[in-house]
């Protein structure tokens, strides 16, 4: 399986999070991908925001620099 990754610092938040997880399989990554949406951003666990992370993942890792940058 190929890796996958999600990036925080391809959206503006009030708290320039510059964090990017990675994972080797797509429900290891929406677990961490929730966990730090819930504990950092203070959003709330549902399907919702679930299945709206889940389009946020790509193929491969992150890059080294802010995306746009």
């Amino acid at each position: 399986m190929a890796r996958k990754y999600i990036d925080c610092r391809e959206f503006p938040s009030d708290t320039n999070c510059t964090v990017a997880l990675s994972a080797d399989s797509e429900d290891e990554l929406l677990e961490a991908a929730v966990q730090h949406a819930v504990s950092v951003h203070r959003h709330e666990d549902s399907p919702e925001l679930r299945s709206e992370l889940k389009k946020l993942f790509h193929d491969g890792t992150p890059p080294v620099e802010r995306p746009g940058a």
